[in-house]
């Protein structure tokens, strides 16, 4: 018997993962309901182009959607407890950073304890844009989010922020002293701690 992915159970599968019906999957893709009825009841198949349309409707990988349930993730039961062993710092123009967990490799969350350095965007100079998403809270002080998408905005100790990194983005302190942070970086890339070490190399090196 083929072990090869049924895409009529990997579409349903998806679906109900997400809690999506199927005129939700249709108004999110384009696709029709009777199409898309038509495939999870293994009554017509697809083409590679209407396959990337569902796919870039959904927000997903092609592999994501054709993995169906055959390859669970395995339980992982990593720990890292925060010292200064498993601390790097990380001084820049703009920011103090010290990334944190840096014992655990090829993490989906980097977590940064920051402090913010720039007062100005002239001080700044170019916003700071990366892939992925990040999370944010002032720990002491305030400091100023300048987006290249939204006007400028002010967080106290504990208020905070999400925002799609990809978005021009700088954190200015405000006030006397540097603004303490801790922000929490995630996205897709198999080494999100490399690759913001890169960037950070290159903007501000």
């Amino acid at each position: 018997m083929s072990e090869q992915p049924n895409l009529g159970d990997c579409l349903r599968s998806l679906r109900k993962r997400h809690g999506w019906t199927l005129q939700e999957v249709s108004t999110l893709t384009g696709v029709a309901v009777s199409t898309l009825s038509k495939v999870e009841n293994d009554q017509m198949s697809l083409s590679y182009d209407k396959l990337l349309q569902i796919c870039e409707g959904l927000g997903i990988h092609v592999t994501e959607l054709l993995s169906g349930d055959r390859k669970q993730p395995a339980a992982r039961t990593r720990r890292s407890v925060t010292s200064q062993s498993n601390t790097l710092r990380q001084l820049t123009r703009n920011y103090d950073y010290r990334y944190l967990a840096t014992d655990l490799v090829r993490k989906r969350m980097v977590p940064i304890h920051a402090y913010a350095r720039a007062r100005t965007p002239e001080e700044f100079g170019p916003l700071t844009r990366h892939a992925g998403e990040e999370f944010l809270i002032v720990l002491k002080g305030e400091i100023e989010l300048q987006t290249d998408q939204y006007a400028p905005v002010r967080l106290k100790a504990g208020e905070s922020v999400y925002i799609d990194s990809t978005m021009g983005h700088a954190y200015l302190s405000v006030g006397e002293g540097d603004a303490e942070m801790l922000c929490v970086c995630s996205g897709d890339e198999p080494d999100m701690e490399g690759t913001l070490l890169s960037v950070l190399e290159t903007v501000e090196g």
